[in-house]
């Protein structure tokens, strides 16, 4: 990938983000907070578990340590919110830092079972923006089966929307 593509990838990954939450932003309290048997719960445990996989993710690039995020930590949906405004500015910034080579060349990582990998930094980054959307998609359905509007966060749909405002 070039850095080009990288910054769109990431653009839209913001943009679902953002659209996402707003959808959040409509539902009560109760419902934000229901188990729905999900794989982290619900939409409070899910959204705190994409937001926590972008900033180890994030740290892992940035040479930082990478510290898993607590669902308690996160009791609103607007503390979400405000931790993905600070990620995405320091994404932003970040993304647009990166050239061809940083982006192709291999960069080491230990997971918390502490094994290592090795993989080129735009493999990573592809992978990261592909499980939030994964994520992304189980809150959606969670929030039609509670009867909640739900939006789109297709990508197709960003482009469109781009493409729209010239």
């Amino acid at each position: 990938m070039t850095p080009h593509e990288i910054q769109q990838l990431y653009d839209y990954d913001q943009w679902a983000d953002l659209k996402l939450l707003e959808a959040i932003g409509m539902v009560a309290r109760g419902q934000y907070q229901k188990d729905m048997v999900s794989s982290f719960g619900g939409i409070h445990g899910t959204l705190v578990h994409i937001l926590s996989a972008d900033k180890i993710w994030f740290a892992r690039w940035t040479k930082n340590p990478p510290v898993p995020l607590k669902v308690d930590d996160f009791p609103t949906v607007e503390v979400v919110k405000k931790q993905w405004d600070a990620y995405h500015c320091e994404m932003s910034n970040f993304v647009r830092s990166l050239t061809d080579e940083k982006l192709n060349e291999p960069l080491e990582y230990t997971d918390f079972k502490g094994d290592s990998y090795s993989h080129p930094l735009c493999l990573q980054m592809q992978h990261k923006v592909n499980h939030s959307s994964y994520h992304r998609g189980q809150v959606i359905t969670m929030l039609r089966q509670l009867g909640e509007k739900v939006v789109s966060t297709d990508m197709i749909n960003y482009i469109r929307q781009k493409e729209s405002r010239g």
